[in-house]
């Protein structure tokens, strides 16, 4: 049975937006962790859309198992890497220089990125699986300012995992080169798959997931620190299917992510047999997300979210909106 979490009593009408200092409002009132079965709640500024997860844990380490590092793309890693890889030569000045990811996971996508030429340098809460590739991998920022600047850094999927993304736009601003690019990826909050989904969408994925982007509000809160947007993409192939399929799951069953833990390679705690028709559901189910992720794709409101920016002249300032 799903349990409140007891680390916050912290509401929604008790918060303003970030961003723009207007009220939160009710976006859904109810939203399960799959791993702890606690319950949240999603609340939305009423202006720009940015949604924050509620209550915040006072320890977040404890939401996060010792395998969530690493392995989470699962088979589609490499083409997932090389997809990024593209989108980064795209935008980047010179195809090349120094990179830093930010929340780098296992190392995959900066093992692509130097192949492909790059002088490479990450950061991760757990570096263990990226430095044992021989990646040069910190614990926090402070331990990679030495290098900067660098001409481009990165946040995959990261943003959204951060209690204070503005203040790491601050920090990640003062360690960009001239003309260097920052690109961010963030499941789309405000997606046709977000919005007919809805509290099972698996890409909320409380309480790991603090903040909830839209293009709007991203835009806004990349303005507010200093940066322009200068590109858009929008879906991630794999991300989009896999959350059409197992938010569809999610929808009919007890059970939540049991298709996504098994692409990923964890064991659910359920019966063999429920497992084989959980696989075989959600196969079938992938296969009929994958129109809707073009169709996702082509109208601009997939399931993620990726913008590329560089710094503009200067911040609009703490306590301005965006």
């Amino acid at each position: 049975m799903a349990v409140a979490p007891a680390h916050s009593t912290v509401s929604f009408e008790t918060r303003r937006c970030a961003i723009c200092s207007s009220p939160l409002t009710e976006r859904y009132p109810r939203v399960v962790d799959a791993l702890t079965r606690e319950t949240f709640q999603i609340a939305a500024c009423a202006a720009c859309g940015l949604g924050y997860t509620l209550p915040v844990p006072a320890d977040l380490a404890e939401y996060y198992g010792t395998t969530y590092h690493g392995g989470r793309h699962g088979f589609t890693a490499r083409y997932c890497a090389a997809r990024r890889v593209r989108m980064l030569r795209h935008v980047s000045k010179n195809g090349s220089g120094r990179l830093l990811d930010v929340g780098c996971g296992d190392g995959t996508f900066l093992l692509a990125a130097r192949a492909a030429g790059w002088r490479t340098a990450g950061t991760e809460l757990n570096p263990e699986l990226a430095r044992a590739e021989g990646l040069d991998v910190h614990p926090a920022l402070d331990g990679v300012r030495a290098l900067a600047p660098f001409d481009a850094i990165t946040l995959w999927h990261v943003l959204e995992h951060l209690p204070n993304p503005g203040d790491t736009l601050d920090s990640l601003r003062a360690l960009l080169a001239p003309g260097g690019v920052l690109i961010i990826a963030v499941p789309d909050a405000r997606g046709l798959q977000a919005r007919w989904t809805g509290a099972q969408w698996l890409h909320l994925d409380v309480p790991r997931h603090l903040t909830h982007f839209g293009s709007v509000a991203l835009g806004k809160m990349l303005a507010r620190y200093g940066f322009l947007r200068i590109a858009e993409w929008h879906g991630e192939f794999e991300y989009d299917v896999l959350g059409w399929s197992q938010s569809a799951l999610n929808r009919f069953s007890g059970e939540p992510n049991v298709f996504f833990d098994m692409l990923t390679g964890r064991m659910p705690r359920i019966s063999i047999w429920r497992r084989r028709f959980q696989f075989c559901a959600g196969v079938l189910l992938s296969a009929v997300a994958v129109p809707l992720t073009v169709f996702g794709m082509l109208t601009r409101r997939s399931g993620t979210l990726i913008v590329a920016a560089k710094k503009s002249i200067a911040p609009h300032g703490i306590g301005q909106d965006g």
